[in-house]
């Protein structure tokens, strides 16, 4: 019988571009299994992007947008003699790609009216641009810190 490993050991690069960021976005995009029509959404999101920046590749404003919405710090609860706190404490590497490529999938799907691909665009474009849900969320997760930033000597 074959051991199941984590998704970051089987991940392979995306057709198209080689990316592990990508792949690993796609993943994350998919339901019930059909990684084609996630890949399909997720490719003409990026020729979208390729339209609106002429002068970059698509892919690079796709990893930027991811960039921009990675959290550097967050809270976590913390219980200190029967009373919770919010410690503000520093994100992995690994917890900010999951957090970024979450929110930016939450927006999108929160969104109605339109075609996956052109949502997914119109979020992407918007957290290249430091704007839009996803990254209104991010700001929000650093704000919230900021606020506990007196409760961080409590940090684990």
């Amino acid at each position: 019988m074959a051991r199941i490993t984590a998704s970051r050991k089987q991940l392979k690069p995306d057709p198209k571009f080689g990316s592990l960021v990508a792949a690993k976005f796609v993943n994350c995009l998919m339901w019930d299994g059909k990684k084609s029509t996630a890949y399909r959404a997720f490719y003409d999101a990026l020729d979208i992007l390729a339209t609106r920046f002429t002068d970059k590749p698509s892919i690079e404003v796709f990893t930027e947008a991811l960039e921009n919405v990675k959290p550097n710090i967050e809270v976590r609860s913390k219980r200190v003699g029967g009373a919770s706190y919010q410690v503000p404490m520093p994100v992995p590497k690994n917890r900010q790609q999951a957090l970024a490529i979450r929110w930016i999938l939450t927006a999108v799907r929160d969104k109605k009216g339109k075609p996956i691909a052109e949502k997914l665009a119109d979020e992407l474009t918007a957290a290249y641009k430091k704007e839009g849900t996803a990254y209104t969320k991010r700001e929000n997760v650093h704000r919230m810190a900021e606020a506990n930033k007196a409760f961080a000597h409590f940090a684990f």
